[in-house]
């Protein structure tokens, strides 16, 4: 099964380091979070990747060019054949497909001009600024039971976010941001079945969590995996900073390769 990341948003709540890269791209103990997001799911034996990617996307494709390289120990002969020899290497058995989305498109938009590498098969969908442990397989199981056409995963993490109303496994609508009041947000991680694609449009101005989600949501097609455990995004510095406070000291509850 596929794995969507949606990697080309602006980054603007973190400009100090996205004025020179993608927010994807912004390290957690020296590794892009988009790294870490990848070794998480292929912890569950996911290992097939397609990112959406949009602002500086070149630095993105600029990192799997080179990723097998820099993590391989290497000899350059430039003495007779110019030749250079990979000696071993600890590259991950990914396969990983970067689209260019556009630079301003929404996240509906980039999810639709991806359909192609993804075919009519069901995939799975997060976003490239999110960490956590959640359980994928259970995520996967409850959503091929439900006959849901998507399932994101629902976590509780303050008042800063949109709140979803539910009934029981289904969610039924959303509501704005509100004060902290123990209310459901969707944290990504999600589970689709193609179907969705026909709630989407290439054009730039389409939003995953406006009126597709919604619809789905009021025609009782909208699903929940609610994870009570870790989850964090990354949207300020300060959000960075306490992932790599987490990470340096042996506590990243998402380390589980």
């Amino acid at each position: 099964m596929k794995v969507v990341i949606l990697a080309g948003g602006l980054g603007t709540r973190i400009s100090e380091e996205s004025h020179l890269k993608p927010k994807p791209m912004i390290t957690i103990g020296e590794q892009p979070i988009l790294w870490h997001i990848m070794k998480y799911y292929s912890a569950f034996g996911f290992d097939d990747f397609i990112i959406c990617c949009g602002y500086k996307g070149h630095v993105i494709k600029e990192y799997f060019a080179d990723y097998y390289l820099y993590r391989s120990d290497v000899t350059f002969d430039f003495s007779a054949e110019n030749r250079m020899t990979i000696h071993q290497n600890i590259a991950e058995p990914w396969r990983v497909t970067l689209v260019d989305t556009g630079l301003n498109t929404q996240t509906g938009g980039r999810i639709k001009r991806v359909q192609k590498y993804i075919g009519d098969e069901p995939f799975m969908l997060t976003y490239g600024d999110g960490v956590g442990n959640v359980d994928l397989k259970a995520l996967l199981e409850q959503h091929r039971s439900s006959g849901k056409t998507v399932t994101l995963t629902g976590i509780q993490p303050g008042g800063r976010f949109g709140v979803l109303d539910l009934e029981d496994q289904t969610v039924i609508g959303f509501r704005e941001k509100a004060k902290e009041d123990g209310g459901w947000i969707n944290g990504g991680f999600m589970a689709a079945e193609p179907e969705l694609f026909g709630r989407l449009s290439a054009e730039e101005d389409c939003v995953l969590e406006r009126e597709p989600l919604e619809t789905l949501a009021k025609e009782g097609k909208l699903g929940i995996y609610k994870h009570g455990g870790f989850w964090q995004c990354m949207d300020t510095q300060r959000d960075k900073a306490w992932l790599e406070d987490r990470w340096k000291k042996g506590n990243a509850p998402w380390r589980v390769w």
